[in-house]
């Protein structure tokens, strides 16, 4: 898990290098609206896409994952011509879907018809989507962890190279064909990766294809519902809030929620490459993913800590240096928000189980609940205290959601936490809650000074927990003796 992670690790810390300039062109180059227009097209293609890629791109990894560990290659030569046929099925209904009801969509999310060629456009970009969600889908089904990694980093920085230009030309303008380049080019990297596995496929009637992948179907459908209701309430809020505040106010949104769900969330990337796979092979050995789950959340805490302190401490900065002056609104959103994703890491370990399991009924149900009353405290929380109380609103979330997921997977598969869990949250939360109230006691050299002092601790705690439980001054001694 360490490996996969550390190697993911690395990805994420080029992508997150990608992502602030990227972010920084856009601030400077289309500024908080440019952001907004951006965060309210990509919202609704991903509503369309929740809608009909049946949850393919992760479902298929449980079942290629579970062929791949049997070794045998007609088993698995089997999953990927189905696979790749429903993948085929579904991104074209992708895109017909989206050209058919283009002038709703513009109508529905900008309140006129302006944006109708716009959404007929990027039709072809749900296509491209569902297509590389398939060949990411088998290159992690297959553990090709270093061919995933190397595709990702490609992708971003062969992305930006693209986009930069387009955004300086033509501006808003260039949003549009900015979208399209990066879909086309992440397609085709992933497309190259995955086409170096050695296993030949060929594309089945869609009839046969449906009839022999129904279970990956079935629970593909049911986590595309709960994709949907994930998006769709995403998209909502967005649409709250641009007829309530304004386009200028989704693109601080957008910003605020980037940090959160982009840069903190990139060590849920790292570690989520090798973690469903692995969950899955003992999905039935109770003492096993027991431990595993509680290894994974272990390791989240660890890794997030230090980070999540940094950006208490030092958010002007950050906001500065991703963004411009423009969005620094949105600071105290994000001092909730990275509070939240503490709660947010420990409940994604273990909702991880229930796919694992492959008890689709049972993740919709929790999805659908929990995506209802998130959208209701975003909404509320907006309504009552502007950006500041969507970060509160997160922060509330996701302590409820951590509660629901607990309680049901302890009941239903009787999982439970070691004691070393409490043990590090309760050295790892109160230097959180230090950072968080030295921001606002606090300030200049001061501020800096005993900030930095707590990160230190808390990155301390973290390399001693780490080094106990994994012993990672070894691995990195190691490595460096290899080297």
């Amino acid at each position: 898990m360490l490996k996969a992670t550390s190697i993911f690790g690395g990805v994420q810390v080029f992508n997150i290098l990608i992502t602030i300039i990227r972010s920084k062109v856009v601030a400077v180059l289309l500024g908080t609206v440019g952001m907004g227009v951006i965060g309210l097209l990509t919202s609704t293609i991903s509503l369309v896409t929740s809608v009909t890629n049946f949850g393919l791109g992760i479902s298929a990894v449980r079942d290629i994952s579970e062929a791949h560990a049997t070794d045998d290659e007609n088993r698995i030569k089997e999953t990927l011509s189905v696979f790749r046929t429903l993948v085929w099925g579904t991104g074209f209904l992708g895109l017909l879907l989206t050209l058919i009801l283009s002038p709703w969509l513009s109508l529905l999310t900008f309140g006129n018809y302006n944006y109708t060629i716009v959404f007929a456009v990027l039709s072809v970009t749900l296509l491209i989507a569902q297509l590389t969600a398939g060949q990411s889908a088998i290159l992690q089904g297959m553990r090709k962890i270093k061919w995933m990694a190397k595709a990702g980093m490609l992708s971003s920085a062969v992305g930006l190279i693209g986009s930069i230009p387009l955004y300086y030309f033509f501006g808003v303008k260039g949003i549009v064909p900015a979208l399209v380049f990066t879909a086309v080019v992440t397609g085709g990297i992933e497309y190259y990766y995955s086409n170096k596995i050695k296993i030949r496929t060929r594309l089945l009637s869609f009839s046969i294809a449906l009839q022999k992948g129904k279970p990956m179907m079935k629970l593909g459908f049911m986590m595309s519902l709960s994709g949907l209701a994930t998006v769709a309430a995403s998209y909502l809020v967005r649409v709250f809030i641009s007829n309530v505040g304004g386009v200028t106010e989704v693109g601080l949104y957008n910003a605020g929620f980037s940090i959160v769900g982009v840069y903190v969330g990139m060590v849920f990337t790292a570690m989520g490459v090798d973690y469903f796979p692995r969950l899955s092979g003992v999905n039935k050995e109770r003492d096993k993913y027991n431990e595993l789950i509680n290894q994974q959340s272990e390791t989240a805490i660890l890794l997030l800590s230090p980070l999540i302190c940094s950006f208490l401490i030092f958010i002007d900065w950050a906001i500065i240096l991703l963004y411009s002056k423009e969005f620094l609104p949105i600071t105290e959103m994000v001092h909730f928000s990275v509070l939240g994703i503490f709660f947010k890491a420990l409940s994604w370990s273990m909702a991880f189980l229930i796919l694992a399991k492959g008890d689709s009924k049972a993740f919709l149900g929790n999805e659908i609940a929990a995506n209802i009353y998130l959208l209701l405290l975003n909404c509320l929380g907006y309504y009552i205290d502007g950006l500041r109380g969507m970060g509160i609103s997160f922060l509330v979330g996701y302590f409820i959601y951590f509660i629901q997921i607990y309680f049901f997977i302890r009941i239903k598969y009787g999982f439970g936490y070691n004691r070393d869990l409490p043990k590090l949250l309760f050295l790892q939360i109160p230097i959180g809650i230090l950072c968080y109230a030295a921001y606002f006691l606090l300030s200049g050299w001061q501020l800096y000074v005993c900030g930095s002092i707590l990160i230190v601790t808390s990155a301390c705690i973290s390399l001693y927990w780490l080094n106990k439980k994994m012993q990672v001054l070894e691995l990195v001694k190691n490595r460096l003796k290899k080297n």
